[in-house]
């Protein structure tokens, strides 16, 4: 595929990908895709790249209400056979590590960066910033002073 510079364009529904799944609310939508193999004209690097653009399914864990997350992704892996080789990627390569049998599934590489695209805390854009104040009693801040102890030691 990288010597005939092949090219793949798709989309994957979001329910067929099971590593993803457990992250969204519900596996309404799909995701599009283009993969574009060949071989840096300098360095002689093989690579694959890849673009992915759908809106992600989440929990706003500010409103617990659904929202959709927009993803984009764009980026250039390039494909080694061992770890040794990836100190000779470029700066804007990432590293792809390529199965002995040399079989990609462009499947798999979209979920791998959807997967990493899922934001650890999602938090919608619309849901407005909790504004509130929740002052400490004073027995709070007594018992989280470290010389409270001493306080009512020196009182005896």
């Amino acid at each position: 595929m990288v010597a005939a510079r092949r090219c793949f364009d798709g989309s994957l529904p979001l329910s067929a990908m099971r590593r993803l799944r457990d992250s969204l609310v519900d596996t309404e939508g799909e995701a599009k895709y283009s993969l574009e193999f060949g071989q840096d004209d300098v360095l002689k690097v093989p690579f694959v790249e890849l673009h992915v653009e759908t809106a992600l399914p989440l929990e706003c864990q500010r409103s617990l209400q659904r929202f959709l997350h927009p993803v984009k992704i764009a980026l250039r892996l390039g494909l080694i056979r061992n770890e040794a080789e990836e100190d000779a990627l470029p700066p804007d390569y990432e590293a792809l590590l390529v199965p002995e049998d040399g079989m990609l599934r462009p499947a798999d590489l979209v979920e791998d960066e959807l997967v990493l695209a899922v934001p650890v805390v999602p938090v919608s854009p619309e849901s407005g910033e909790v504004q509130a104040e929740w002052p400490a009693s004073t027995e709070e801040l007594d018992k989280a002073s470290p010389f409270a102890a001493l306080a009512k030691l020196k009182k005896q």
